[in-house]
């Protein structure tokens, strides 16, 4: 795992290194030194992402930065992000934000789509299944760093995701014991944070390296026998069709989780999903 890590760092390292160029999975290959079919299978295993997926997501997470911390055109922006027009910027830029380039910037708040993926290489040997099960605990405060380390490597998952908002949520959750994490040494492998009034997950996030590991059942078990006993768990979650989804909703609705109410939360379409308690009824207030 280590090698496919420093690897992937390697990639990583160019694709930051050259983000106002037009890059694709054959440009990328040849500057790093690898096979196509080998660079693409190894990133999408590693990072979850295809190389299109990440370096578009990337370009336009700066792009929209530049929008609100900068006075450049827009079509400035547009050449930057490796765009031979504004209109093809526009298109993409609000499939992705929900906003024009305009709209975002008159708006004056940034978010990221996606930060820059940084591993730790530090992850020698993946957990047991039973080690996983097993030391899922409350998250203290000493957990926070790792926490926030956790939250950049998935911030895709969380559209309008607010740092000092999280956090501020994620202190008082660990306080009030509604933060379960699950670790190995320093680095956070999974984050759940839940609302025993609501019955809903607030806040779920598992490494990119455990990502095929079982962990989301490992969670939710844990929850539904332990903590919200004989309650609906509800979440929300990007919308089907939403383009900037990397995958998000078709986890939850491999759970079980099924469609509920459509919602708008921070300017952003969401919609509601529901896991019914196994008793059949909520017992949610």
């Amino acid at each position: 795992m280590v090698n496919k890590v420093e690897n992937i760092i390697t990639v990583i390292n160019y694709i930051e290194n050259n983000l106002t160029e037009k890059l694709n999975l054959s440009s990328i290959a040849m500057g790093v030194g690898y096979s196509k079919y080998h660079l693409h299978r190894m990133f999408v295993e590693t990072v979850g992402l295809s190389i299109h997926d990440y370096v578009q997501r990337r370009q336009l997470t700066e792009s929209a930065k530049l929008l609100v911390f900068s006075d450049k055109s827009i079509l400035e922006i547009s050449l930057i992000a490796g765009y031979e027009s504004q209109q093809a910027f526009t298109n993409i830029f609000k499939q992705m934000y929900k906003k024009t380039p305009n709209e975002y910037r008159m708006n004056e708040e940034f978010y990221p789509l996606q930060l820059r993926f940084d591993l730790i290489q530090t992850v020698k040997q993946k957990l047991s299944q039973q080690e996983m099960e097993e030391n899922i605990r409350f998250a203290t405060t000493t957990d926070i760093p790792a926490c926030l380390e956790l939250a950049y490597l998935v911030i895709d998952g969380f559209p309008n995701l607010n740092e000092n908002e999280y956090l501020t949520e994620l202190e008082r959750g660990i306080l009030e014991q509604r933060v379960l994490i699950l670790t190995d040494n320093t680095i956070a492998i999974a984050l759940m944070s839940i609302n025993y009034h609501t019955g809903s997950i607030d806040f779920f996030g598992v490494h990119p390296l455990y990502r095929k590991c079982g962990i989301a059942k490992l969670f939710l078990d844990k929850v539904m026998n332990e903590l919200l006993v004989d309650k609906d768990i509800s979440v929300t979650t990007f919308r089907e069709g939403d383009k900037a989804d990397t995958g998000y909703r078709k986890t939850y609705k491999e759970l079980g989780f099924a469609e509920a109410e459509l919602l708008v939360e921070f300017g952003y379409p969401t919609q509601k999903l529901v896991l019914f308690s196994k008793n059949g009824g909520s017992t949610n207030e």
